[in-house]
């Protein structure tokens, strides 16, 4: 029992150090106090504003959107639970929390506390928002499977992201859009690229590493503006100090789970009261039986007789759909025999398409293994390649990097581009046979293709 109070104790002393340092780790613009996160242990009223700003512009930075402060309350919650439901939080608590922000501190400590440790919340943060030096590019080579954490929410969402019925033409309205700036996202980044190229092809040799060779744009916005070397310096300490917060945040970070036990526990404790009360409310509402129901022994007596009549109909009722099911078996089979020899030909057609693909597909599965690329990776110029004047570097340093030339990655991509394309023609032809098996069924109308 003593053990067990010194480490009650222990632990009281450590959890402010591992909040302070869960709350140092966050980015400046979304760091919140320490008190607010013990408040909402209590489901304090005061802390669920700061809670609900503090996971708006987290979720905000985690899908790359740009957010304000003086964006509206409601429109932040409505976004919030719109990004929790997508990620997969499955507690129906939060989604019932009013849209003032007036009530669920407790709900939001437990939906952030997910959010840690299923999204590795403070990875990701730190990783988006790092100070760059070097000019870096995000390249995938990966397969397109779908993480884990994304592939269990294709539930039903919350009401109020939802509507009943969607116009046909303001989703093609969208999909125009989409493509629009689709087009324009890619002839900006084109010109980007191009910028890049002359960057750095001006300022090839001119850089200390020879390993790079050239200038990065923040290298050259600093050598042309050189007083602008305070505010990367203040990024740079701001990040440092950031790091050994997480650092910190990582030794003491078994402290903060078992304290969001006793979290969890508390709300436990409180659903069995709740639960007790309402059932004790419910049993206090029910009627007292009488002893004497004169009317009841007629009333049984219906009963059976209503019992008797639908067991008969029952019966009658199978006999009829035994029938009618043999009929319409009869007629299926009659049918499919006639449909059997104009299906082979199309059916045949069709595997033949089908293998065709597999065999592509086993061709480019078997092709020899290289390292699968994925992140953010440092644009280096190779002027004395012939093959490739750019390449992808993950690091810098003295000593030779792991590198691959921007030619290997457009021909793994172009590949895969390739299957896909396969793939997604294989799919729109069954889905054009599905159309049209289900337009012979309708009689009199008439379908005109796009």
């Amino acid at each position: 029992m003593r053990r067990w109070q010194q480490r009650e104790q222990q632990r009281g002393r450590a959890l402010p150090g591992a909040v302070g340092a869960l709350c140092r780790a966050l980015p400046p613009r979304a760091r919140p106090a320490p008190d607010t996160l013990r408040r909402a242990r209590f489901d304090r009223p005061q802390a669920s504003l700061d809670f609900w700003r503090l996971l708006y512009a987290l979720l905000k930075q985690i899908h790359g959107g740009k957010w304000t402060e003086s964006d509206a309350i409601d429109n932040q919650i409505r976004f919030v639970k719109s990004a929790l439901w997508y990620h997969g939080y499955g507690r129906p608590e939060l989604y019932r929390l009013p849209s003032d922000g007036s009530a669920g501190s407790r709900e939001l400590l437990l939906a952030f506390s997910w959010l840690l440790h299923r999204l590795s919340l403070l990875e990701q943060l730190l990783a988006r928002n790092r100070v760059k030096t070097g000019d870096e590019t995000s390249v995938c080579t990966c397969e397109d499977d779908l993480p884990n954490s994304q592939k269990s929410t294709t539930e039903i969402a919350p009401e109020y992201g939802l509507e009943d019925r969607v116009d046909v033409r303001y989703l093609q309205w969208l999909n125009g859009r989409l493509r629009f700036q689709w087009r324009s996202l890619h002839a900006q980044h084109q010109e980007q690229c191009k910028l890049l190229h002359k960057i750095h092809l001006f300022t090839s040799g001119s850089h200390m590493d020879q390993i790079l060779g050239h200038f990065s744009v923040t290298e050259t916005d600093l050598v042309r503006q050189p007083e602008n070397y305070k505010q990367l310096l203040q990024l740079l300490e701001s990040e440092t100090m950031q790091l050994e917060a997480f650092l910190e945040w990582k030794q003491l970070e078994p402290v903060y789970w078992q304290w969001m036990e006793t979290v969890l526990d508390n709300v436990a404790e409180e659903g069995n009261m709740c639960e007790s009360q309402d059932a004790h409310v419910e049993k206090s509402r029910l009627p007292k039986a009488t002893s004497c129901c004169p009317w009841a022994d007629s009333l049984t007596g219906q009963i059976d007789r209503l019992s008797r009549d639908l067991m008969t109909l029952r019966d009658q009722l199978h006999e009829l759909v035994t029938h009618r099911k043999a009929v319409w078996c009869e007629k299926v089979k009659t049918r499919e025999d006639e449909l059997q020899k104009e299906w082979l030909s199309a059916t045949a057609r069709k595997i033949e398409e089908s293998v065709e693909l597999k065999l592509l597909d086993l061709a480019y599965l078997c092709a020899p293994k290289k390292n699968k690329m994925h992140g953010s990776c440092r644009l280096v110029f190779r002027s004395k390649d012939p093959a490739s004047k750019t390449g992808f570097s993950r690091s810098v340093s003295r000593e030779p990097v792991s590198a691959v030339s921007a030619t290997e990655v457009i021909r793994d991509l172009q590949m895969r581009e390739a299957s896909l394309e396969r793939e997604l023609k294989q799919l729109r032809e069954e889905c054009r046979q599905r159309l049209d098996a289900i337009a012979e069924g309708l009689d009199g109308v008439i379908c005109v293709s796009p």
